[in-house]
């Protein structure tokens, strides 16, 4: 299935897309798509809806977040070794762990704001994987199995704040709108290798960034494993996996996002996202 969110900021209702690329309301099943209905047991019986007697949505209504009920926002810096080369980093022997706040989140093509005194907004095209089953010391041979499904994300940056303002990445990644979710939640069944799926990110109508998931230097299965030896992981949390290489910050010379900027970003078979950069404080 691919779950979403439709409708104005806020007033968002349930939804999946239909086989021929539809919107279907969910709303006359389920209240809304959070947490508790990533479950197996709950996504299965969404499962055997058929579609075609759920009502069809007209036009084409802002999506919102997928789902709601995201307790941590988990993300991987540098799980690319092209990207780490681009960033003149190391790769490093086990993965480095941050956190985005949950006040970054928005929906897929929602602005971007440039914060106050940013002057590095950059942009990062990244695989999201979210939970459906409570996690604690999982074996990476089982990982995936807590695993509900996955979406796109956009780890937007700003580097000065990420990289000039003292050790802490998290203040460079958790602005607010620093976190588009979407557009759906392919859920796993629908996704049989998630090590296989080609990425792209463009500014402006220009390819930015080029990737696919194979290149990982930890993956899904390993990134869970882990993450759930430190932290109990809890259905909806999201753990964003990192980016390839074509980010602003490894450009020669640098280049960073500005108001008016497009950024335009995809994974095969879980859609894409289109964000406007604005200024601060302008916002949807």
């Amino acid at each position: 299935m691919k779950l979403l969110r439709f409708g104005p900021t806020g007033y968002e209702k349930p939804g999946l897309l239909d086989p021929q690329g539809k919107i279907r309301d969910l709303s006359g099943v389920v209240d809304q798509i959070d947490s508790l209905h990533l479950a197996p047991k709950n996504l299965a019986r969404l499962a055997k809806l058929d579609p075609a007697k759920l009502p069809l949505v007209s036009g084409s209504p802002r999506l919102g977040v997928p789902y709601i009920g995201i307790s941590k926002f988990i993300a991987i810096g540098l799980n690319y070794s092209d990207h780490a080369a681009e960033s003149k980093m190391p790769v490093p022997p086990e993965p480095i762990v941050f956190m985005k706040a949950t006040t970054c989140i928005t929906g897929p093509n929602d602005d971007i704001v440039q914060p106050k005194e940013s002057t590095k907004l950059d942009w990062e095209v990244e695989l999201g994987v979210v939970m459906g089953s409570t996690a604690q010391y999982v074996r990476e041979a089982d990982a995936l199995q807590y695993v509900a499904g996955y979406c796109v994300v956009n780890d937007v940056s700003e580097r000065q704040f990420q990289l000039e303002r003292g050790s802490q990445w998290d203040k460079g990644k958790g602005c607010d709108t620093f976190g588009p979710i979407g557009p759906y939640l392919v859920t796993r069944d629908e996704l049989a290798d998630p090590q296989t799926l080609e990425m792209w990110l463009d500014v402006n109508g220009e390819r930015r960034q080029r990737g696919n998931t194979r290149t990982m230097i930890f993956n899904c299965a390993e990134l869970v494993s882990y993450v759930s030896r430190f932290m109990t992981l809890m259905p909806g949390d999201i753990i964003t996996t990192g980016t390839p290489p074509g980010v602003g910050l490894g450009m020669n010379p640098p280049q960073f996002l500005k108001p008016g900027d497009v950024v335009s970003l995809g994974i095969r078979g879980l859609g894409e996202q289109r964000q406007r950069v604005v200024a601060w404080p302008a916002r949807n």
